[in-house]
């Protein structure tokens, strides 16, 4: 089988990246160490390569009520020019097609960001529910279209000193808000529980502006760091922490389910009708070892199952996100199967480190 490239894929070879498979995708894992890429996010800047994400417009008449029944969360509450709300889509019996960023740009026009390794089956689901509930919408990937995310305390700084025509912009962005600068869409969103932006350009740009970044002294970071970072954020990863098979209440994203408001959609009466009998907790190990996915978790209450798991750079320790029973609390100690050893965990409130700080 022959991987997908992204538009920058010469750029990490040129920089020395190791390069790996990453769900068909020929991607950099990393450019030498993963631990000091992942201390350069927390502590300075760093640059991603998330080209391989997908970006939809969806626009014409209705489409905010359409992405009303669409999305878990309620598209009604974004209402500035540039917002950004993050939901999960649902099949009819609950299960997590995917989860997602809209941006709300008008009434006519609300932009889209899917994971990669979805965005196929994203916008085929999409536009077969459009054909019955907005059958005068267009949703168009925009595969013209390249994505660099630059994270880190001084990512914002960073940019603005290789784009200084979009700071006046985008210096008043909060968190979750974007702004449309022309040919650069620039939101000040992330996967690492850092501050920063993520920059949608044109496809022949982005090489360029890869390479002014790097002279400015932003780091190209691989995926190995994405990982460890967004795990210690509490970020969900799709078809790890959530797929098809498990609903957002059970996976950590009920803060993204709006049940309140009378408004349907999709998997709604699903969710009402089961509640949920597991949830989505934070452990720390307090044994020698390190957490890794689909480890068995021994709970007073019955088992559960590592969904992420990864040693912690910020807290030197290994961490995990794991799906078990609901009574079991935080404070609680549970035991992990460990090659044939049961290790002891602490479950704690995540995030673990947000803003180059530990949390717990």
């Amino acid at each position: 089988m022959t991987l997908k490239t992204t538009p920058l894929n010469a750029a990490h070879r040129a920089m020395g990246a190791k390069m790996v498979d990453f769900g068909g995708w020929d991607m950099p894992v990393n450019y030498g160490s993963q631990i000091d890429e992942h201390h350069q996010v927390r502590h300075d800047c760093g640059m991603f390569d998330v080209c391989h994400m997908r970006v939809v417009d969806a626009k014409g008449d209705g489409v905010r009520a359409f992405l009303c029944y669409l999305l878990a969360n309620n598209a009604d509450k974004i209402t500035i020019p540039g917002k950004a709300l993050y939901s999960a889509m649902l099949r009819p019996d609950g299960g997590v097609i995917d989860d997602l960023i809209i941006y709300y740009i008008t009434e006519q026009w609300f932009r889209i960001v899917v994971n990669a390794g979805t965005a196929d089956k994203d916008i085929a689901w999409m536009k077969e529910q459009a054909t019955t509930h907005a059958p005068n919408l267009t949703i168009t990937s925009r595969d013209d279209l390249a994505m660099v995310a630059v994270q880190g305390p001084n990512a914002r700084a960073k940019v603005w000193q290789v784009l200084p025509q979009v700071k006046t912009a985008t210096e008043g962005l909060v968190n979750f808000q974007a702004a449309d600068c022309g040919e650069y869409f620039i939101a000040r969103t992330g996967y690492t529980g850092e501050d920063g932006f993520e920059v949608m350009l044109p496809k022949e740009k982005v090489e360029e502006f890869w390479y002014a970044l790097n002279k400015v002294g932003v780091k190209p970071i691989g995926l190995g760091a994405r990982d460890t970072l967004r795990l210690e954020a509490g970020m969900n990863l799709y078809g790890q922490d959530m797929d098809e098979t498990v609903g957002p209440l059970e996976s950590g994203l009920a803060w993204t389910v709006d049940l309140k408001s009378e408004r349907d959609f999709i998997g709604k009466a699903a969710l009402l009708a089961n509640p949920p009998v597991q949830k989505l907790a934070g452990l720390i190990l307090l044994d020698r070892g390190v957490l890794r996915g689909h480890q068995k978790v021994v709970t007073a209450h019955g088992d559960g199952e590592i969904t992420s798991g990864t040693f912690s750079p910020t807290l030197e320790k290994s961490i995990a996100l794991a799906r078990v029973p609901r009574d079991v609390q935080i404070g609680d100690t549970v035991q992990v199967a460990i090659r044939d050893k049961l290790l002891n965990a602490q479950v704690v409130k995540y995030p673990f480190a947000r803003n180059g700080k530990a949390l717990v």
